[in-house]
């Protein structure tokens, strides 16, 4: 519901010249209300002149979009380009222009409370990502100074300093411009400040002189991903240079441990790795997925001091020893996400796994079990498994050999967890043709009887709605969830990989010629 104040903003903001002209007699504490009302029309020129003339300390977008009490709606997942772009350029020309209404008072700049989504709800249904915002912020820095440059000289610039956070995402693509910011974040009006950092197809050198840049003693979150070949050798040098005593959540490339490289016994850089962990004390999410552990997981997680919420060792080739560590350790009682995709643990270490389970089962929120060769005959030592994990809101098991009565019987018991919000299911064995082999490849994936599978699906929702669990979102994303990072750099991401393709082939064929 809108209140008659939201409604009367709403109204006002939809006229661009008007509002442009009433500026001058708004009050300041109603700036928050015509920003949200703008950003839900989708009114432009009406947010950046908003920006231009702010008159409050601190502008935080997560907090204006979200519920109010003038306008329940949450706008955080509105990534709207239109409405973005409008926020930056208005924060540039806050800083270039005379604002006639109030003395320039802002002091920080919020951006990082937009939640980047599949599909946009705005207007023009165009979103701006976090690897867009990162550009586009970082151009308009670089663009600011060379501004005030030509610009004759003004005295009241100086008193403006405003700190700018962001979920930074540097790619080779933006990363020059990206490091034209960070270096002149000292002269510019406009101080980038890093709460996130991800890296994608990026060259080690680049990656730890951007990490030297961004003030990681502050850093919260850092994503090295994808088509960055860091290895624990790296990551030992990265982690003895630079210290991340505010990081929350970390997360690694594939391959970035290999204990399969690591000489009879000595693990010692796990040791040390381990220890330099230990000291981000607020560390709570840890993401190691596609890395080699096995039996190694507890040398490198039991030297941390403070228990971890989330934990991703999918397709880390665990083996006994580490799921036992895992059904023991001091996480087990605290996870609220797991995922252990790509492992056989029901088959192979049942005992381990369904302790793992019951240690977390107060806690746990998001369940991944993808292609973990889940099948019918494990279906009563699931439900058991499942049954006392109140909290569950999210059970993602793609790719698992299960027939559609024991999804039937699965959405009988995710109908009894009253806090179940997702449910990711595969397509049910009898869909595919008789012989079929799990895991199924790519080519084999899509090749199953629709209409069967149509029907099946009806079946189940059917189950949901009967138990009055209409809340609850089933869906088989036959290629996993969305990802709206790689969607934004999918060009680049196929570039670079069919660049290390050439640059492997061109090695192979250098190494033969010296052969012969």
């Amino acid at each position: 519901m809108k209140s008659l104040k939201f409604a009367s903003a709403e109204a006002l903001v939809s006229d661009a010249q008007v509002t442009r002209e009433s500026l001058p007699n708004v009050a300041y504490n109603l700036y928050p209300l015509l920003f949200k009302a703008s950003y839900l029309v989708e009114q432009g020129e009406v947010i950046h002149d908003l920006l231009e003339n702010w008159p409050l300390a601190e502008f935080n977008l997560g907090n204006l979009l979200g519920p109010t009490a003038d306008y329940a709606e949450d706008l955080r997942t509105w990534a709207c380009k239109i409405c973005l772009e409008a926020c930056l350029l208005g924060l540039k020309d806050y800083v270039l222009n005379n604002s006639p209404t109030y003395t320039k008072r802002l002091r920080t700049a919020n951006l990082t409370g937009i939640q980047d989504v599949e599909v946009q709800l705005c207007k023009c249904q165009k979103s701006l990502g976090r690897w867009g915002r990162t550009g586009l912020l970082t151009r308009l820095c670089f663009e600011l100074l060379v501004e005030l440059q030509r610009r004759p000289f003004n005295p009241s610039i100086l008193d403006i300093g405003i700190d700018v956070f962001i979920n930074f995402f540097v790619t080779e693509s933006n990363y020059e411009c990206a490091l034209q910011a960070l270096m002149v974040r000292c002269h510019s009006p406009l101080k980038v400040r890093c709460v996130a950092f991800r890296a994608d197809s990026l060259g080690l050198k680049k990656l730890f002189y951007m990490l030297r840049l961004v003030e990681p003693d502050s850093l919260e979150k850092l994503e090295i991903v994808h088509n960055v070949h860091l290895e624990m050798e790296h990551l030992q040098v990265l982690l003895n240079h630079l210290d991340f005593p505010q990081l929350v959540s970390l997360t690694l490339p594939a391959r970035a441990f290999n204990v399969r490289r690591l000489q009879g016994e000595d693990d010692s850089i796990l040791t040390i790795i381990g220890e330099k962990l230990s000291r981000m004390t607020h560390l709570r999410e840890l993401s190691l997925a596609f890395s080699i552990l096995t039996g190694r997981t507890r040398k490198l997680l039991s030297p941390l001091r403070t228990p971890l919420r989330t934990l991703d060792l999918s397709n880390c080739s665990l083996n006994y020893a580490d799921m036992a560590y895992l059904a023991n350790c001091l996480h087990a009682s605290h996870l609220e996400v797991l995922d252990l995709s790509g492992h056989n643990v029901v088959n192979l270490y049942p005992s381990t796994f369904f302790k793992l389970l019951s240690q977390a089962s107060c806690t746990l929120k998001v369940l991944i079990l993808e292609e973990c060769n889940i099948e019918d005959r494990n279906l009563n030592m699931m439900i058991v498994g499942l049954t006392p994990c109140r909290k569950l809101q999210a059970f993602k098991f793609l790719g698992n050999p299960l027939s559609s009565q024991a999804l039937k019987c699965l959405f009988n018991v995710f109908c009894q967890l009253p806090k179940m919000k997702s449910i990711e299911f595969p397509v049910p064995r009898d869909c595919y043709p008789e012989g079929v082999n799990y895991p199924l490849d790519d080519a084999t994936l899509p090749k199953f009887d629709h209409q069967k599978y149509e029907k099946i699906t009806e079946e189940l929702h059917t189950i949901l709605l009967q138990a009055n669990r209409e809340d609850i979102k089933a869906s088989t994303p036959l290629y996993g969830s969305y990802d709206p990072d790689i969607q934004e750099t999918s060009n680049e991401l196929g570039a670079f990989l069919l660049q290390s393709f050439r640059d492997a082939l061109e090695n192979f064929t250098t190494a033969l010629k010296k052969m012969n």
